[in-house]
């Protein structure tokens, strides 16, 4: 007599329900995410054809590569911050709290004197300044910077506005999910088949 093997209802639902998930949610990153990424890369790929827009005070992704202009009053406060391959980044802290990425230096020690005053550029985001780990328990919202465009006296110019530096990974989170969703499948496919052998 040939003994019927069983599945069991519980596991099964669970696996079940969490490749269900995955699936979703690689749909979700391919169907939903990446269109609306492209949309907004090819946005920014426009913006410093544009016109020049106020510079704004709270983040606004729209704005990011637009063509700016600003007062910043003085008393100016002016820190270094990394740039990749161009060294370093002199940005300005105006009086109110407003960013000026003044231009880039391969040498730490440059100094710049600059007083404040009007200077246009294009709209970018401060960098951050967070470790990893402080950034995934409190992330923090990006702030506005204008990049000067031409950079203040004696520094090398800021790096034009690249919509290819704004990541763009729709594409492999959907295959991370969609291998996820498959990895737990087989897995417990194998795991059944090695229960009832």
């Amino acid at each position: 007599m040939r003994v019927r093997r069983r599945v069991p209802v519980l596991p099964t639902l669970i696996v079940a329900f969490a490749v269900a998930t995955m699936l979703a949610l690689g749909l979700w990153q391919l169907l939903d995410r990446r269109p609306a990424k492209l949309a907004y890369l090819a946005q920014l790929e426009r913006n410093p054809a544009l016109p020049p827009v106020a510079f704004p005070r709270a983040d606004d992704g729209r704005l990011l590569f637009r063509r700016s202009r600003l007062d910043c009053r003085p008393p100016v406060a002016i820190r270094r911050a990394g740039a990749g391959a161009a060294g370093y980044r002199l940005i300005a802290t105006c009086a109110d709290g407003a960013l000026v990425q003044l231009g880039t230096t391969r040498d730490f020690r440059t100094d710049v004197a600059w007083g404040g005053g009007g200077v246009a550029g294009y709209v970018g985001r401060a960098p951050e300044g967070q470790s990893l780990i402080g950034a995934l328990l409190r992330p923090a919202r990006p702030r506005p910077m204008l990049v000067a465009d031409p950079a203040a006296a004696g520094l090398g110019p800021n790096a034009a506005p690249d919509p290819d530096t704004v990541p763009n990974n729709h594409l492999a989170y959907a295959g991370q999910w969609f291998f996820f969703a498959a990895t737990a499948a087989i897995v417990y496919a194998l795991a059944l088949r090695r229960r009832n052998a």
